[in-house]
């Protein structure tokens, strides 16, 4: 599928880009925003900027964009629980 829309020739000069590079860039900056916003996930992220999942966790960061989308609390909340479920009932201990 082919997305098509007019860009000013102005808006490619002050990003110092030729449109090839400019339309890698843009949807590599969109597939960032939305794994960020949590409308896509890692690997849907990547496909959309066409690179591979390692490319786009290397730019997440470039990006300044955090590659978990689960806070600290909430994995630790995570690690709690998988704890408990793997610990034996003391009290069916015999």
């Amino acid at each position: 599928m082919n997305l098509a829309f007019d860009i000013d020739p102005s808006v490619l000069a002050s990003f110092r880009r030729d449109p090839d590079e400019f339309v890698r860039e843009l949807r590599l900056a969109a597939a960032v925003k939305w794994y960020e916003l949590e409308r896509v996930s890692q690997g849907r992220a990547a496909e959309i900027a066409g690179v591979s999942r390692a490319e786009f966790i290397d730019a997440l960061g470039k990006y300044g964009v955090t590659p978990f989308q689960q806070t600290g609390e909430e994995i630790l909340a995570d690690l709690d629980v998988l704890k408990r479920g793997s610990r034996p009932d003391v009290a069916g201990c015999a």
